[in-house]
């Protein structure tokens, strides 16, 4: 698919830069405009609550919105991409005429949503995919758009059937270095590459530890780091707690990030995970 040319005369690139200037962690609040996801499906598939969810957390401190049509939990069916389209537009489009300045992603492995995700106002495209459809990487450039590009291995209905690595460090590492570099080599500037290790994605709970506990030596790679441990799983089975109340291991997992200069955290609670890492950051200072 050939990419049309840019034609955003939005401040995108502004917003989507500036993240970084605050000296404050970057709190990613999740908006699922879906009936099936694995912790809040169905509750805002309609546009008005969807548009009040996300209205909720950016009061409550979050930096940027990622407004998903499709649920990508394990086993989750594949969502076409006109329905897609139908939930989430309305969605981007209201909060971006309601709140201007917010930084809306969009969540999404296909290029025609994307595309028009973009055009209603989302500054960065999620990818669970890394950006595997033909195109997309191109797509993002041309639009002047920054990408979330996430390690999975396999697609939802098949990424927990083998969960084996040899070294998963080594392995998620080295596949979102090659990712990362084909986003640089499509035209999206390196500061508009953010990588994510994909936790619960394909990897069974020791190897989300082993990841969660590397996400220094990820963000030595040298681009943004997006991690997204929320009510996952694996909190559940390590922790016995059900999906409803897995603040507390959530919070946890997001330790190894303290003190990164470019991170996002992707979270249902923004307003618990920014007070976190505020209090974390400066008691890391005040012990220094």
């Amino acid at each position: 698919m050939t990419s049309p040319p840019s034609h955003r005369t939005d401040a995108a690139v502004p917003r989507v830069d500036s993240l970084w200037r605050g000296g404050r962690p970057v709190v990613m609040g999740i908006v699922n405009v879906t009936p099936d996801s694995f912790s809040d499906g169905g509750r805002f598939a309609k546009p008005d609550d969807a548009i009040a969810e996300g209205e909720r957390q950016l009061a409550a401190g979050a930096a940027i919105l990622d407004i998903g049509g499709e649920s990508t939990r394990p086993g989750a069916a594949v969502v076409g991409a006109d329905e897609e389209r139908r939930r989430i537009l309305p969605v981007i489009a209201g909060l971006r005429h309601r709140h201007p300045d917010a930084v809306l992603s969009v969540d999404t492995t296909k290029i025609a949503v994307a595309q028009a995700a973009i055009d209603a106002g989302a500054d960065v495209v999620n990818d669970v995919s890394a950006g595997a459809e033909p195109g997309m990487l191109e797509l993002i450039a041309s639009r002047g758009a920054a990408v979330v590009l996430m390690h999975r291995r396999g697609t939802p209905a098949t990424m927990q059937l083998d969960t084996h690595y040899d070294d998963v460090v080594a392995e998620v590492h080295g596949a979102l270095r090659e990712r990362a570099a084909a986003a640089v080599a499509a035209g999206i500037p390196a500061s508009r590459v953010w990588i994510d290790p994909g936790i619960g994605f394909g990897k069974d709970d020791r190897g989300n530890l082993a990841l969660l506990a590397a996400l220094p030596d990820l963000a030595a790679i040298g681009y943004p780091v997006v991690v997204g441990p929320s009510r996952k799983s694996f909190i559940g089975r390590l922790a016995g707690a059900p999906v409803d109340d897995r603040l507390g291991g959530t919070l946890a997992s997001l330790i190894p990030a303290i003190g990164f200069d470019r991170v996002v955290v992707r979270v249902h609670e923004p307003g618990a995970a920014l007070q976190f890492l505020t209090i974390a950051r400066l008691l890391g200072g005040a012990a220094a």
